[in-house]
């Protein structure tokens, strides 16, 4: 089992030099970083650039990472400044789209039919009815599975601050599972028929 430890010590390893621990730090965090990124981006085409943007900045500043902290968390602090570059980026450049209804586009090409699609666009949607600072928390604590210190280093703030919002994030999740499952309960008006 890959620990925060390994990982840390495989980052040691790679700043001095050894490219068997470049290779093995990259594979042990490229899930976790794909799976922040997406979370926090709005923009599901960009997620492996995104994550690839992440890497090339930490091995580029990987001969100024000391161990202090997990190189998890030090990873995922790099994942976090690239999505909010990225926006930045974003907002300046605007980008017209060469489709009339690209929403509709987008839509349309996404696979159909695969098991928990379904289930996944939901979890999707609910996760983005949170508030941006509550879903940051939520991903990195119970989707990435940060200890709480480390997901407060990464989003810059108390550990406090992080674990109110991982129970309001919940408790918000748990009042739209029951408005969703509500709506889908309530049998639609009848309709009057027509002579």
């Amino acid at each position: 089992m890959i620990t925060d430890e390994s990982i840390t010590h495989c980052a040691l390893a790679a700043r001095g030099g050894d490219v068997d621990a470049v290779e093995q730090f990259v594979r042990a965090l490229q899930r976790d970083v794909r799976r922040y990124v997406a979370h926090l981006c709005a923009d599901p085409q960009i997620v492996d650039d995104l994550a690839q943007d992440t890497f090339l900045r930490a091995l580029g500043s990987l001969h100024r990472f000391e161990g202090r902290s997990s190189a998890r968390a030090w990873l995922l602090s790099i994942a976090r400044r690239a999505v909010m570059d990225s926006y930045r980026y974003a907002a300046a450049r605007p980008r017209p789209s060469d489709v009339a209804d690209w929403q509709l586009a987008v839509e349309l090409a996404q696979p159909r039919g695969l098991p928990g699609f379904d289930d996944g666009v939901a979890l999707l949607d609910l996760l983005a009815a949170l508030p941006d600072e509550r879903r940051e928390a939520f991903v990195l604590t119970q989707l990435v599975g940060l200890p709480y210190a480390e997901a407060a280093a990464v989003s810059d703030c108390p550990i406090g601050t992080v674990r109110s919002r991982v129970a309001r994030a919940r408790e918000s999740l748990m009042d739209l599972l029951e408005e969703a499952e509500e709506e889908e309960t309530e049998e639609p008006a009848a309709v009057p028929a027509t002579v």
